[in-house]
């Protein structure tokens, strides 16, 4: 037998921690467990009571003569209304006590767990963009929806019913030592055993789990990957394909829990059948005990139903373990998400910042996203507050990049970008982001109405200030012809809107923020001529005494700008200044 891995006891510490918070809760739900002990051990009393004390001639149990009036205790009927009484209440009081238990255990479990997920999905949204670039969100959602109930199975569902079963096992071997010992150290005889057989199937569990979770996940990310493409999956037809795709993934983690079913199932038949003997050897042990006249026929029913109770404990812990693997491994997962450090990270004292100038300095700023390939090298170009930066490349050259290094989703591999003489990683994160507003080619919306998707950019907005921006986009006038005006939904990402008034409401919410800076990523590269008359007529007062950077593939579009670069394979080939008469023909 191996010993336990040296991350298990770390793994279970870091557990408490994240669980500790709620220890007055779990406390109690153990005592309530605790508690439902002598209820069960109780439960065989009325049977060995009506056997020994009414068909026969012993008499009650000495703590019972004590505590029962005379009146009972000298009439067999009586005697028998008390047992059946007695057996009613028993079950009365079993009852009440776990549908006590079972609320508070849903109420601690659900809690931990919307806890957990709060804080799982806190530390996602602070994750660097790189880390989600190269794991893929569908990881990070299974690992916040399927990986974090594992805290709840561990503490509310697996330790606490352990500890309990613990107590109720050497509480039933006392009573059962004090009515004979020699039955009871005979059941006592297969407890290491099963003790065994657990460690034994608990290590190939837990590798067998991390299979299955990383099976699952892989094909979780099927879905989630099909579902947000389904325009193009439509547009070529290849619903089949998908399926297929879904399918394989599924069946590999099918197969994965039909293998920890057998190796689960098996485990149960051997303690299924490690028990079986336990009873039986006890059986004819007690028997031959009842013919020798050394125990009555009373006590060894109450043997047998301890004995059944005995045991149930011991199974339980069993499977206990066995299960407790599954979530350990999901535990696990989810700690790795914590684990994860941001690239992107704030300084200790950094400064806070109100409302920037908008000089920019970027100095032999380089950027690589793997550590190998650059996709920026040695760029370099300042420009004041207010000024009009276009630039132009092909496909792939480095414009966007360059703009997130200014929000900082990512940071220059070597060099520095400086904003109003400060290198941006000075100032405070949330400050700094709150000096950008950015516009998209493919606009982003959430599925909620027109007014909050304008209003994410300042919450706190009054309908006023909503309605106003919303002017200023030229969005106003289709805004009131939707159905519920304001108030109307715009779908799953803003499908239910036709392209150009999704660009309308992004504008928008860019007036709304009233940012010094603005990034416009070919903001009206995808809508007709008319609408994008619209657009750059509201972009042009948008961009008034505002620096603004505007990607294009062309410097054609880009002559009303006061700086032009132009971007290939991730260097600035050209960088022209334009003059004031320049940009006025």
């Amino acid at each position: 037998m191996g010993a336990i891995p040296d991350n298990i006891p770390k793994l279970y510490r870091r557990i408490w921690r994240e669980v500790r918070s709620f220890r007055w809760h779990l406390g109690l739900l153990l005592l309530l467990s605790l508690l439902s002990i002598p209820v069960t051990l109780l439960q065989p009393l009325p049977v060995a009571i009506a056997v020994d004390s009414v068909i026969g001639s012993q008499p009650l149990p000495y703590f019972l003569r004590v505590v029962l009036p005379a009146a009972i205790t000298g009439s067999n009927q009586a005697i028998l209304i008390f047992a059946v009484v007695l057996s009613v209440a028993i079950v009365l009081g079993g009852k009440l006590l776990g549908l006590t238990r079972s609320m508070l255990q849903t109420y601690t479990g659900a809690k931990l767990v919307l806890d957990f997920r709060a804080r799982l999905f806190r530390h996602a949204q602070r994750l660097s963009l790189s880390y989600h670039d190269s794991k893929g969100t569908h990881d990070t959602n299974y690992r916040v929806q399927h990986d974090a109930p594992a805290l709840q199975w561990i503490a509310v569902d697996g330790v606490i019913p352990l500890v309990t079963s613990a107590f109720t096992f050497f509480s039933m071997l006392y009573v059962s030592a004090r009515i004979h010992l020699q039955l009871a150290l005979i059941a006592l005889v297969i407890s290491p055993l099963l003790y065994f057989l657990s460690r034994l199937y608990g290590q190939r569990l837990r590798q067998q789990w991390r299979g299955a979770k990383k099976l699952e996940s892989t094909a979780f990310s099927v879905v989630q990957e099909v579902l947000a493409a389904m325009r193009v999956v439509k547009a070529f037809a290849q619903e089949d394909r998908e399926q297929h795709r879904f399918v394989r993934h599924a069946e590999d983690a099918l197969w994965a829990k039909l293998r920890l079913s057998l190796i689960e199932g098996s485990l149960g038949v051997l303690i299924a059948l490690t028990t079986a003997v336990g009873t039986a050897a006890v059986l004819y042990v007690g028997v031959r005990l009842v013919q020798s006249g050394e125990l009555s026929l009373g006590n060894l029913l109450l043997v047998m139903g301890y004995l059944s109770q005995l045991y149930k404990p011991l199974e339980s812990m069993s499977k206990n373990v066995a299960s407790l693997q599954g979530s350990l491994t999901g535990a696990e997962r989810a700690f790795t998400l914590l684990d994860q450090a941001p690239d992107v990270v704030e300084k200790p004292h950094a400064r806070p910042l109100q409302r920037a100038k908008g000089a920019i300095v970027f100095d032999r700023v380089s950027f690589s996203y793997d550590g190998d390939t650059q996709v920026l090298h040695e760029v370099s170009f300042s420009i004041p507050g207010g000024a009009r930066v276009g630039i132009a490349g092909t496909t792939g050259a480095g414009k966007t990049t360059l703009v997130s290094l200014l929000t900082r989703f990512y940071d220059p591999t070597t060099g520095q970008i400086l904003l109003d003489d400060l290198d941006l990683r000075d100032y405070k994160l949330s400050d700094l982001r709150n000096q950008f507003a950015i516009m998209l080619q493919e606009p982003v919306l959430f599925s909620t109405s027109i007014a909050e998707n304008i209003a994410y950019a300042r919450p706190g907005a009054s309908h006023e200030e909503i309605v106003a921006a919303a002017q200023a986009a030229n969005a106003h006038r289709f805004i009131l012809n939707l159905p519920h005006g304001y108030e109307t939904r715009v779908g799953e990402r803003g499908m239910r809107l036709s392209g150009g008034e999704r660009q309308r409401i992004s504008l928008a919410r860019a007036f709304l923020k009233d940012a010094p800076i603005l990034i416009l990523d070919e903001p009206t590269s995808s809508v007709d001529v008319k609408t994008e008359a619209a657009i750059m007529e509201a972009m042009e007062r948008l961009m008034d005494k505002r620096t603004t950077f505007t990607i294009a593939h062309r410097l054609s579009t880009l002559e009303s700008c006061d700086l032009r670069l132009a971007i290939e394979h991730g260097q600035l080939v050209d960088l022209a200044r334009t003059t004031t008469q320049e940009r006025s023909r």
